[in-house]
């Protein structure tokens, strides 16, 4: 540890939050690159189903496709005329007057690593040295990250944060993408920590036991949001006087660093103490008081609490927030991914990402906040069966998936792109992930001149790709 990092460290304590709020108040390193400029009045929310959404049984269903390609879900109509979706996806479809799609989002990858680099950081071509085994300093940094250094934080809080948990294999290890990569590990974005579990010790997908359950607790899983009470005994009058001991001992390691250094620390101390000490943002950060009519809505699970979550934050006025909806891969569905789907995952995702809209669309936010909910790739047309399975599955597929897109001017019922007969690859207006990132950068109001710079200080362009622009009216 050195000797900055044991600062920072006693200084986490003085202020009396414990070590597992460290990746909360991780100081990000001095901007670089183009001076970013004031972002819009938007905001994003990116939904990210690790483990691969089916395409062809959720949103680019084939009726008429042979039973080994279209699967055992029917079609029903939506509000838009036309336009068709899974019959398990029922609120979605009464809604489509507030979403869109892209049925056409191609990226040659097959594998959950090289997928989650791609699509979490907005770049179809692999970083030098990627290590599918876990993240390295020379990976791409994601979207989070440069969200997160680009743009100015409002009322204190980060502009992008992370939520409920970080994106893990199966086996424990830590999946890359996620990370800030060549911009440096003290540039991550802020993960807010809400699922607490164990990912090896409860089978391979543990939230098939627990999103569907009241009160989201099973097996020792559970949500919980972060405490940002101060300690008992522990006043405003009190921690002033600790912070007052906090600029003693910066000012004692100022020859130590770099004043753009901590210049920085010195923001992020300051979102601490309006986490500890602002009853709004304080709010923001708890679900737990929110009215049981609104859990009910949102759906009381992991789904259902980490969007109301977000929506929270983004009211708040963090600019970007990344909600992970699936530890452990959950939408990877080798073998019986029709129960799978209906009974597990389909049903809480309807119904926590309708919620969000009717939320957004009433409070006016949706205008100024876009939706964005992408998987790391589809999964191949054809099912299967694996050896010794009883149900069968799909495979990964990079070739096509479907990314849905609600809010900040999205066109309702709009589709841009379409894939072949058998959803196997994009038939029309194919699209990249270095697209969706555009996309995502122009909502949040950054221009395409913008840059950021690697570890060795070489400017890098943010944009690799165009604004969907067809999803806009």
């Amino acid at each position: 540890m050195t000797r900055r990092a044991a600062v920072q460290a006693g200084t986490i304590g003085l202020l009396g939050l414990g070590m597992n709020h460290v990746a909360m108040l991780r100081a990000a390193g001095a901007k670089a690159g183009s001076a970013a400029p004031r972002p819009r009045a938007k905001s994003v929310i990116y939904i990210f189903l690790s483990g691969g959404l089916s395409q062809i049984d959720s949103f680019d269903m084939k009726p008429d496709a042979p039973r080994e390609i279209r699967g055992e879900f029917d079609p029903i109509p939506t509000r838009t005329p036309g336009l068709q979706i899974c019959e398990h996806l029922p609120m979605l479809a009464r809604r489509s007057h507030l979403w869109g799609l892209c049925r056409s989002i191609t990226h040659p990858w097959n594998e959950h690593s090289q997928g989650h680099q791609i699509m979490l950081s907005g770049r179809s071509e692999l970083p030098p040295g990627f290590d599918p085994r876990g993240p390295k300093d020379s990976d791409w940094p994601s979207i989070a990250t440069l969200a997160n250094h680009l743009i100015e934080a409002r009322a204190n809080l980060p502009p992008a944060i992370v939520l409920p948990e970080k994106l893990v294999h199966r086996t424990g290890r830590v999946i890359p993408g996620q990370f800030a990569g060549q911009m440096g590990e003290r540039n991550n974005p802020f993960l807010v920590g809400c699922a607490k579990y164990n990912p090896t010790s409860y089978g391979a997908f543990p939230e098939y036991t627990f999103h569907h359950r009241e009160g989201a607790k099973q097996q020792g899983l559970e949500f919980q949001t972060p405490n940002l009470t101060l300690p008992h005994g522990l006043g405003l009058d009190r921690l002033h006087g600790r912070l007052e001991l906090v600029d003693h001992l910066d000012a004692q390691q100022a020859h130590l660093e770099r004043s753009g250094e901590a210049e920085e620390w010195d923001r992020y101390r300051e979102m601490a103490v309006s986490l500890l000490s602002d009853p709004k943002t304080k709010r923001a950060f708890d679900v737990s008081a929110a009215d049981p009519k609104v859990l009910d809505r949102y759906g009381r699970n992991s789904f259902g609490k980490s969007l109301l979550l977000a929506r929270q934050l983004v009211e708040t006025g963090v600019s970007l927030v990344q909600v992970n909806l699936g530890n452990n891969e959950t939408w990877d569905n080798h073998e019986a991914i029709f129960p799978n789907l209906k009974d597990f995952l389909f049903p809480p995702m309807d119904r926590a990402v309708s919620a969000l809209l009717d939320d957004l669309d009433a409070s006016g936010l949706l205008d100024d906040t876009l939706v964005v909910m992408a998987s790391e790739f589809g999964r191949t047309p054809k099912i299967f069966t694996l050896p010794g399975a009883k149900l069968p599955g799909r495979d990964h597929w990079g070739a096509v998936q479907t990314v849905f897109f609600a809010g900040a001017g999205v066109q309702g019922g709009a589709v841009v792109g379409s894939s072949d007969p058998h959803g196997g690859h994009p038939d029309s207006d194919p699209k990249k992930p270095e697209d969706l990132a555009a996309t995502i950068y122009h909502a949040l109001g950054l221009p395409k001149s913008v840059t950021w710079q690697d570890l060795t200080g070489r400017p890098r362009f943010v944009y690799h790709g165009e604004v969907i622009e067809d999803l806009f009216g």
